[in-house]
C-alpha cells in the first residue's frame, strides 16, 4: 500500500505544492518565503516521520497570513489523500511535549469530521515579524482540510519560539501515532465501517 500523495494550490495570493509519504523516515525538502515557517515544517517532518516536500511562495510583502494559512490547507489535503480509506490506521494519537519552560499537548482523531480547539496561547504578540495568532490559523486550516479533530493546548510557557516549535513537534508526534498502521486492525477503526 503506497501512502503517498501530492496537493497543489494556486491563487492570486499563493502558489503551493506539497508531497507527502506517510511511511517515510522524516526526510524533507522545504522551501517557503517565510524562513520560520520553513523551519517549523522541517521539524514537523522529522518528528512525524512523514517525508515532506514543500515549495510555497506567496505575497508575504502584503502579509504572512495568506501563505501560512494556505500551507496549512495544502498540507492537510496531502495527508488526507495519502490516508486513502484509512484501513488499519490507529486513528487516534496524542502527545505532550516539554520544550524548556513550555508544555504543549496535542490530540488528534482522524475521524473525517473537522473540529479544532486551540487554548492557552498568547494573543497580540509577534514572533520573527509574524503575528503569533497566524499559527492558530495554520492549524485550523490544517484540521479542516485533513478532516480531523485537532486539540492543541499550551499548559504554560514564556518563550514564543518554544511555544510555536513545541506545537509543531507535539502535533507531529500525535499524527505519527494516528497515521500508523496496526496489523491487528481489520478495516477501518470505527463501528460505522467508514471514516
Amino acid at each position: 500500500m503506497m501512502r503517498k500523495s501530492k496537493a497543489l494550490r494556486k491563487t492570486n495570493e499563493t502558489e503551493i505544492e506539497i508531497a507527502v509519504n506517510l511511511d517515510g523516515t522524516g526526510s524533507y525538502s522545504v522551501k517557503t518565503d517565510i524562513p520560520f515557517l520553513t523551519h517549523m515544517l522541517e521539524l514537523f517532518s522529522r518528528h512525524s516521520l512523514i517525508d515532506l516536500e514543500v515549495v510555497a511562495t506567496g505575497d508575504v510583502e502584503v502579509d504572512h497570513h495568506h501563505l501560512i494559512e494556505d500551507v496549512g490547507i495544502v498540507l492537510g489535503e496531502a495527508i488526507e489523500r495519502a490516508l486513502g480509506d484509512k484501513r488499519g490506521i490507529n486513528r487516534y494519537g496524542f502527545f505532550t511535549l516539554p520544550m524548556d519552560e513550555t508544555l504543549i499537548s496535542a490530540a488528534i482523531d482522524l475521524s473525517g469530521r473537522p473540529y479544532f480547539v486551540y487554548g492557552g496561547f498568547p494573543q497580540f504578540k509577534t514572533l520573527m515579524g509574524i503575528e503569533f495568532d497566524l499559527f492558530r490559523e495554520f492549524w485550523k486550516s490544517f484540521s479542516y482540510s485533513l478532516k480531523c479533530n485537532l486539540h492543541i493546548n499550551c499548559h504554560y510557557g514564556l518563550n514564543l519560539h518554544h511555544m510555536a516549535e513545541g506545537t509543531f513537534k507535539a502535533v507531529a508526534r500525535a499524527l505519527r501515532v494516528a497515521v500508523s498502521v496496526d496489523e491487528r486492525v481489520k478495516g477501518v477503526p470505527s463501528t460505522k465501517g467508514k471514516l
